[in-house]
């Protein structure tokens, strides 16, 4: 029976390409001298370190403009709220989001349940496989999903016939 797998991933590769790009940009910029700004990638998610509230969101900026030119989706960060972290430097935490939540998943289920096509939703972990008897419904509810605003990145994985 064909069928395929909606999952939420990031790909850690590119992230760590646009991280370092935006640490380099954070080294050269004008703006940015002195600051001691820098953006690193912890177990938690990315923290982003500055010595002023206005800089943590500048370099924010930067990291999500690299990470656009690289493909990465900006729905997989969740910025936390920034936090004095001794002295005068400020830290803020983002945490990034990976896989589809349980409710998520419920709503992607209900979504593909009431649009009538001739499909099934079912949750395995973090992840929604559909499946169907023919290869167009299951492009049908590709597209479906595709024009959903869910705010998660989602990919289609293991398409089979």
């Amino acid at each position: 029976m064909p069928s395929f797998d909606v999952v939420s991933e990031l790909d850690h590769h590119e992230l760590d390409n646009a991280l370092n790009q935006a640490n380099r940009e954070l080294g050269q910029r004008f703006d940015f001298k002195g600051t001691e700004s820098s953006i690193e990638k912890t177990d938690e998610g990315l923290v982003i370190r500055s010595n002023s509230e206005g800089r943590l969101d500048a370099a924010r900026d930067v990291l999500e403009t690299k990470m656009v030119k690289r493909k990465v989706s900006l729905k997989t960060l969740d910025p936390q709220k920034a936090q004095p972290a001794g002295g005068k430097m400020w830290r803020q935490l983002v945490k990034l989001q990976e896989g589809i939540a349980q409710d998520k998943a419920k709503a992607i289920v209900k979504l593909i349940k009431d649009s009538k096509l001739k499909v099934q939703g079912s949750i395995q972990g973090d992840v929604v496989r559909v499946t169907g008897k023919k290869r167009d419904d299951l492009q049908e509810a590709i597209a479906l999903l595709k024009a959903e605003d869910l705010d998660l990145p989602l990919s289609f994985k293991n398409f089979r016939d």
